[in-house]
């Protein structure tokens, strides 16, 4: 099992490049399935949960191409309407094909995803939306049998802002027949890189970044070139592995703004974050001091993505920080982790306590899921003496090259066996 040992105390300095956003590319990868020609896609990030995700597109009878973060997907022919559960578990997006293999075949039969275990995320507004569109469900032995002779366009109205639930719905509306509204839509950047792509196509789609979307069903999508957004999840990564290990860095090739929920905390930490086109340059503060209240919440909220990195920054900073964890109930499982290095962090419920130490120590540890891994990594950059974190492959779902990118930065870490 690989691991990554990293011996902390280093302050990190240079620049660094964010790659495209995991977010973004599995749902227009899946999206890709419903073109009748080629589709291209620049700045694809070289992730483990990409290939999972070309796996699917291979399997239900597309041919791919990857090189130097370039996808190429050729959705033409007959499509396989059965995604095998080995595939499904592979990773949670998975269930993003759902919308896209209805849209194309008219039938859909899939099992539960797997993915990172931070909680429940149920698939019911996933469900019973696409049975608004005509959509009939049969589940038996934990598989989805999903067909339809013609998706129509309904009025959905979202009890919770879903990001999947509404990039579901939404590839499925754009062939639909009719108009779909959908009401308490998701508003991440992700969703509108999603329509962005689609409308390059020949959808038409309106409303995406807003509560309310609109969907005008066309009979056909064509293929086209498009660029996938930088990752604003790994541009705050960078941002708390500097605060954690010291240092000055430059984060290119980003969009300053979509981390305007973030950058405000780091700037209480007494950290200087100045931002310059698609440059943030970041600088540690010498004494990090504690934060107010932070609560996770739908963008643009603080993002719960950010929360285990976060956390790793605070462990230093002198004062009491307070987590409220609204997203999902097992997001403190770094928690363990950051503690065995000497963290001062209480947990009751989905509240967690952070009163800042002098010092992190290193210690051996496993990233439980792909954000958690990311804040251990930050903590350990920071910790003196050696750090060990097994179970990177939840780290590889979500960041290209970390350590190689770290490494560029001055820090001492590298990956092994």
């Amino acid at each position: 099992m690989q691991k990554l040992i990293i011996n902390g105390g280093r302050k990190l300095s240079g620049e660094v490049a964010v790659h495209g956003s995991k977010n973004a590319s599995l749902p227009i990868l899946a999206a890709a399935v419903l073109c009748n020609s080629e589709v291209t896609l620049l700045n694809c990030p070289k992730l483990s949960d990409t290939y999972a995700a070309m796996r699917i597109i291979n399997h239900i009878g597309y041919k791919t191409g990857f090189e130097k973060n370039v996808a190429v997907i050729n959705p033409t022919g007959e499509c396989e309407y059965e995604v095998p559960d080995d595939l499904m578990r592979e990773m949670r997006s998975s269930i993003i094909f759902l919308g896209a293999i209805l849209g194309k075949c008219g039938r859909c039969k899939i099992t539960f995803p797997g993915g990172c275990d931070i909680g429940a995320r149920p698939i019911d507004m996933h469900l019973s939306s696409l049975r608004k569109m005509g959509v009939t469900i049969n589940e038996e032995y934990g598989q989805l049998d999903c067909c339809c002779e013609k998706l129509k366009g309904a009025k959905i109205s979202l009890s919770f802002p879903s990001v999947g639930a509404t990039e579901n719905i939404i590839l499925a509306a754009v062939t639909a027949q009719g108009r779909t509204i959908i009401q308490n839509a998701a508003r991440e950047p992700e969703i509108v890189d999603l329509v962005c792509f689609l409308r390059e196509c020949g959808a038409e789609i309106e409303g995406e970044g807003t509560g309310t979307i609109t969907i005008e069903g066309i009979d056909e999508l064509y293929g086209c070139e498009y660029r996938i957004m930088p990752d604003r999840i790994v541009c705050a990564t960078y941002m708390a592995c500097a605060a954690c290990a010291g240092g000055d860095i430059a984060i290119k090739c980003c969009r300053p703004h979509e981390v305007d929920s973030i950058t405000p905390v780091f700037e209480q930490m007494g950290c200087f974050v100045h931002s310059v086109n698609d440059t943030i340059y970041f600088s540690a503060g010498k004494n990090l001091r504690s934060v107010d209240t932070i609560r996770t919440m739908v963008y643009p909220g603080f993002p719960t993505d950010a929360q285990a990195f976060i956390m790793a920054a605070l462990c230093k900073a002198k004062g009491t920080s307070v987590f409220v964890e609204n997203i999902f109930e097992n997001r403190f499982q770094h928690v363990n982790g950051l503690q065995r290095m000497g963290a001062d962090i209480r947990v009751e419920g989905k509240v967690a306590v952070i009163e800042g130490v002098n010092k992190l120590y290193g210690a051996k540890s496993a990233a439980p899921d792909l954000r958690g891994g990311a804040g251990l990594v930050a903590a350990a950059l920071g910790a003196e003496g050696k750090s060990e974190i097994s179970r990177i492959h939840y780290i590889d779902r979500g960041y290209e090259n970390f350590e190689i990118s770290l490494a560029l930065l001055g820090a001492d870490i590298h990956r092994s066996i």
